[in-house]
């Protein structure tokens, strides 16, 4: 049985394990590794530690970090603040596809924030980093970009790395529950700032590689060494038969 990928804690919506899609070679993606989320700052104070978490990267503005606040320190605990930069988004038109729109998003957000997606991916490739929470305020952009090219470099499959992607479309409705109720007059976002189709992020990928080659062309544009991608592969993919690694 599939260990559980979403986790339903208080103070957060879209909290879940990238772990377990087929990887390189026949191996998959190693459980309770990386995990992705919106904002942790008002998660309760003792789940990350019991999931073990060891790093936490914030790809939040430093607006959004001032307005909000950060996690909670704990022992152990290393907090990377990492912003890739990207322009604020402005409401799509009313012909344009949604789809569209947010993978284009994506491409600026890869090509202007490339720096800080490097930077991102160098320390989940790190074995002493992890585990390792990714999150940014909705958990669904900035975080599913980086989280899609992590998957992408470990050998998923696009529609894998797409499907992932789209659970956030049913956190995103979540989220704006909880913020209608305890926010009534703040404004209801735009349907794309809520939505995830897989579509938007086949789009990005597809498009990212013939810009770049690959998902490794781009990685190495963004700083990663072949070395690098060689360690993100052994710390991350495991064989299918290592039931020891399937956590309940």
């Amino acid at each position: 049985m599939e260990p559980n990928r979403s986790f339903s804690l208080d103070g957060v919506f879209n909290f879940r394990d990238i772990g377990g899609y087929a990887g390189h070679d026949g191996r998959t993606v190693r459980w309770r590794q990386v995990f992705r989320s919106d904002s942790v700052h008002r998660v309760e104070p003792a789940a990350l530690p019991a999931l073990g978490v060891r790093t936490v990267i914030d790809l939040r503005r430093p607006r959004e970090v001032a307005r909000d606040g950060r996690v909670l320190d704990y022992p152990g605990l290393t907090y990377r603040h990492i912003h890739p930069e990207h322009p604020e988004w402005a409401t799509a038109g009313p012909d344009e596809a949604v789809d569209r729109f947010i993978a284009d998003r994506y491409r600026e957000l890869a090509d202007l924030g490339t720096v800080g997606i490097g930077s991102a991916l160098k320390v989940i490739a790190d074995p002493a980093a992890g585990p390792v929470v990714v999150h940014c305020v909705a958990g669904k952009d900035r975080t599913g970009v980086v989280c899609a090219l992590t998957l992408s470099l470990l050998g998923v499959a696009d529609d894998d790395v797409a499907a992932d992607y789209a659970l956030s479309t049913a956190a995103s409705e979540r989220f704006s529950a909880w913020l209608r109720q305890a926010l009534p007059d703040a404004e209801v976002p735009p349907t794309p700032f809520m939505a995830s189709p897989a579509a938007a992020m086949l789009l990005f990928l597809t498009e990212l590689r013939e810009r770049h080659g690959s998902i490794e062309g781009y990685a190495k544009h963004a700083g990663l060494t072949t070395d690098e991608l060689a360690t993100l592969h052994a710390h991350l993919l495991t064989a299918d038969d290592a039931q020891g690694e399937r956590p309940a």
